[in-house]
C-alpha cells in the first residue's frame, strides 16, 4: 500500500499532512485531555454529572453555529474560488482559541466553554475547506484510498503529540511543571503550535483549484453566496444519491461524533481513571491508523458503501456494550472496537460524497456535508446531556446511539454508489 502511495504528488501529500496538523486539536482537545481537565479543574465545583451534561451542551452550540453558516461559507468560497484563503482564516481562528485555553483555571467553566467554541468553530470550518479540495487533488479512482490516506496520517500525528502530551501529565516534574494540572495547561498550547506548523505545507504546495466558471460582475460576496444557497437546495434535489447520502450520514454520524467527543467525561463520571481514559484514546490513534489504510484498500475490493455498512455494525455493538460498561478493562476493549472503525467509516463517507456530487461547486456541496455533519454534534451530545440530566447518569444517553446507527445504515442501503462522474439522477 505505501508503494501505490508513492506515485501520488506532493500536492496530495500537501493535503494528507493538514490531517496530521488539525488531528491534534481533535485528540488533545476534543476527545482526551480537554474533556477531563474540563470536569475536574474548570468546572470542579460542579457534580460530575452536571460537567458531563454542561460539556454535551458546548459541543452542542459550537455545531449550531458551524451548522447554521457552514453552506454560506461554501458558497462565497466556490463564488470567489478562495478555499484556502478561507481555510487559512478558520485555521487561524481555531489555532488563537485552542492556545488561549492554557489560561483556564478551576471554576472558569463558563470561559471553558467560550474558548472551546472558539476552537471547535475554526476547526470544524476549515475542514469545509480542506474537504473541499479532496475532489481536485485525488484520481477519482483513488480518491477512497487518499481520503483514508489523510485518516490514517491524522491517526499518527494526532496520537504522537497526543503521547506527549499524556507523558508530561503523568510525569509533569520530568518537564519542569509542577503539577498535571499546569502540564494539561501547556498542552492545550503544543495544539496551537502543531496545528498552525503543520498546516504550512498545504498552503505551499496544494494549488487553489481552477475558476469553472467567471463572472466579471461586480456582486456582493454575501449576497451571491446566500443565491448560491438557494439555488443549491434546488439543485441538491436532483442529485437524488447525494441527498439520500446526506441524510444517511446525518443519522449514524450522530452517533459517532457522540461517542468522539463525549466517551472520556462519560468515564470519569463511572469511576475510569485518568491514565486509562487517556491511555485509551492514546491507543485508538495509533491501533486506528493501519485499520483506516484497511478500510481505503477494502473499499477497492467491496465499495465505499458495503465497508461503511460494516463499519455501523460495529458500531452498534459498541453503543450496547457502553451501556454495561463498569471498568477500565471494559473500556479499553470498546476503545479497540472505536479504533477498528473510526477512521476507515469518517474517510470513506468523505470520499463516497466526493463521487456524488460536482467538482465545479465541491466547497458548496461540502457545506451541506458538513451541516449534516454538524447537525449530527448537535442532537448527540444534547441527547446525551438531556439523558444525563434526567436519569443521573450517562448510560441510557450511550445506548440511545444504536438508533442512530441502525437507522443511518438503513437509509444507506438506499443510496446508489456511482462508477462514473456524478449525473442528475
Amino acid at each position: 500500500y505505501i508503494l501505490i502511495m508513492k506515485r501520488f504528488n506532493r500536492t496530495v501529500w500537501g493535503w494528507v499532512l493538514y490531517d496530521w496538523a488539525n488531528s491534534a486539536f481533535a485528540t488533545t482537545i476534543m476527545a482526551a485531555i480537554l474533556p477531563t481537565f474540563y470536569s475536574t479543574v474548570a468546572a470542579a465545583q460542579l457534580p460530575p454529572h452536571v460537567a458531563s451534561s454542561y460539556w454535551g451542551f458546548t459541543n452542542t452550540i459550537a455545531m449550531l453555529i458551524i451548522a447554521l453558516t457552514a453552506p454560506i461559507l461554501g458558497a462565497i468560497s466556490d463564488y470567489l474560488n478562495a478555499k484556502k484563503r478561507f481555510l487559512a482564516a478558520f485555521v487561524a481562528v481555531g489555532v488563537v482559541g485552542t492556545a488561549f485555553l492554557a489560561t483556564i483555571h478551576s471554576g472558569e467553566w463558563l470561559k471553558a466553554s467560550l474558548l472551546y467554541i472558539v476552537g471547535r468553530t475554526g476547526f470544524a470550518s476549515a475542514n469545509i475547506f480542506y474537504d473541499a479540495l479532496l475532489p481536485h487533488i485525488a484520481p477519482r479512482r483513488e480518491i477512497d484510498r487518499v481520503s483514508a490516506l489523510g485518516y490514517a496520517v491524522g491517526y499518527l500525528g494526532g496520537g504522537l503529540l497526543l503521547a506527549l502530551n499524556l507523558l508530561m501529565i503523568l510525569q509533569p516534574h520530568w518537564f519542569g511543571f509542577p503539577d498535571s494540572e499546569a502540564a494539561a495547561r501547556f498542552s492545550f498550547l503544543t495544539v496551537a503550535v502543531w496545528w498552525a506548523a503543520f498546516s504550512i505545507p498545504l498552503f505551499r504546495w496544494v494549488p487553489e483549484p481552477l475558476v469553472t466558471q467567471i463572472n466579471e460582475r461586480k456582486v456582493n460576496p454575501l449576497r451571491e453566496g446566500m443565491r448560491r444557497i438557494v439555488g443549491t437546495l434546488r439543485e441538491i434535489r436532483r442529485y437524488r444519491q447525494a441527498f439520500r447520502f446526506l441524510l444517511a450520514f446525518w443519522l449514524y454520524n450522530d452517533g459517532i461524533g457522540t461517542i468522539i467527543v463525549m466517551a472520556v467525561i462519560f468515564g470519569v463520571e463511572i469511576g475510569i481513571g485518568q491514565q486509562h481514559l487517556i491511555g485509551a484514546i492514546l491507543m485508538v490513534q495509533f491501533v486506528g491508523m493501519p485499520f483506516a489504510i484497511l478500510f481505503g484498500k477494502l473499499a477497492q475490493r467491496l465499495g465505499a458503501k458495503r465497508s461503511i455498512l460494516m463499519g455501523l455494525s460495529v458500531y452498534t455493538g459498541i453503543a450496547m456494550g457502553g451501556y454495561f460498561i463498569q471498568s477500565a478493562f471494559h473500556f479499553w476493549m470498546l476503545a479497540v472496537a472505536v479504533a477498528m472503525v473510526q477512521g476507515g467509516t469518517q474517510a470513506l463517507s468523505r470520499s463516497l460524497y466526493g463521487k456524488l456530487i460536482p467538482r465545479e461547486k465541491s466547497a458548496e456541496f461540502y457545506g451541506f456535508y458538513d451541516v449534516s455533519q454538524k447537525f449530527s454534534g448537535i442532537l448527540g451530545p444534547a441527547v446525551f446531556g438531556f439523558m444525563s440530566k434526567l436519569t443521573g447518569n450517562s448510560r441510557s444517553g450511550i445506548f440511545s446511539l444504536i438508533v442512530f446507527f441502525i437507522g443511518g445504515a438503513l437509509v444507506l442501503l438506499s443510496v446508489e454508489e456511482p462508477e462514473t462522474p456524478p449525473k442528475h439522477y
